[in-house]
């Protein structure tokens, strides 16, 4: 890896620590921006680059039944075994890594929107 490699790693590691000090505040983009002396259009040039580094990983792979792109390090999103679930409800399996989720489909919606907010910053 050469020297501008590093530099450009270093940077887009440096704004998604923003990102997510944003996305934990709470507060809006506008309200951070403010307090953390940033432009809006800096924030949002970041979380494009972001963005665009995160669709350039993304890596084809074949499933089972069909193809999907998921990105490198996450497996495909399927439904849980049934020996799996905890419920008769049928269940949702997400695998990263090493953490395997399940979620059954009778959970609460706000919760499953802050499961999702959290594995957005992995």
């Amino acid at each position: 890896m050469d020297t501008r490699e590093i530099t450009n790693e270093y940077r887009l590691s440096h704004w998604a620590g923003i990102m997510r000090e944003r996305q934990e505040s709470g507060l809006s983009v506008r309200a951070y921006c403010k307090t953390a002396a940033y432009h809006e259009n800096t924030y949002f040039y970041w979380q494009r680059k972001l963005r665009e580094k995160a669709c350039q990983e993304l890596i084809p792979i074949k499933n089972k039944e069909n193809r999907e792109t998921i990105p490198d390090g996450w497996t495909a999103v399927r439904e849980a075994d049934t020996q799996t679930a905890n419920s008769d409800s049928v269940s949702v399996c997400i695998e990263i890594g090493k953490c395997r989720l399940t979620i059954a489909s009778d959970i609460n919606p706000n919760q499953l929107e802050r499961i999702c907010r959290v594995l957005k910053t992995l």
